[in-house]
């Protein structure tokens, strides 16, 4: 669409991130490994630990995966696209960290869990920002950009 503000058409790197929910299907995958493994059929979702843990790392990263692509969106889009980019390459990588160490222990889970939501604090950062800026310059004629550097 000629003229529109938001690049659409320059979307290329978000795209690319974003079509990676292949993460999520490796670890619905797992599950499925898990559940034939220990002889646990749906809809049981209780059975020995190492399979609740899979169970639960699975489960977790699908609760935070649709937040996870809504801001990596919003960041791209009003931020910066390379930016939100590399961030929602570091959380994909952080969020197999932490299926990994879930796996193994549930201690183990913690320090990726910790990065990944600090890399979901970036993005929210870089979302409101760039929302922010958006607006102000749209709607109030305040460009915020030009008065920092001004």
């Amino acid at each position: 669409m000629p003229g529109l503000d938001l690049r659409l058409q320059h979307c290329h790197q978000l795209g690319g991130n974003s079509a990676v929910p292949a993460s999520e299907a490796y670890f619905f995958l797992q599950v499925i490994h898990a559940r034939r493994k220990f002889g646990i059929s749906p809809p049981n979702i209780s059975g020995p630990p190492e399979f609740e843990r899979i169970f639960r790392a699975q489960v977790n990263s699908s609760e935070y995966f649709p937040i996870f692509v809504a801001l990596l969106w919003q960041a791209g889009l009003f931020f910066h696209q390379g930016l939100a980019a590399a961030l929602g390459l570091l959380y994909l990588y952080s969020r197999y960290c932490y299926f990994m160490g879930y796996r193994a222990s549930s201690s183990d889970r913690l320090t990726p869990i910790y990065f990944s939501t600090g890399v979901l604090w970036v993005l929210i950062a870089a979302a409101t920002l760039g929302l922010l800026h958006f607006f102000l310059s749209h709607y109030v004629g305040l460009n915020v950009l030009r008065l920092i550097a001004a």
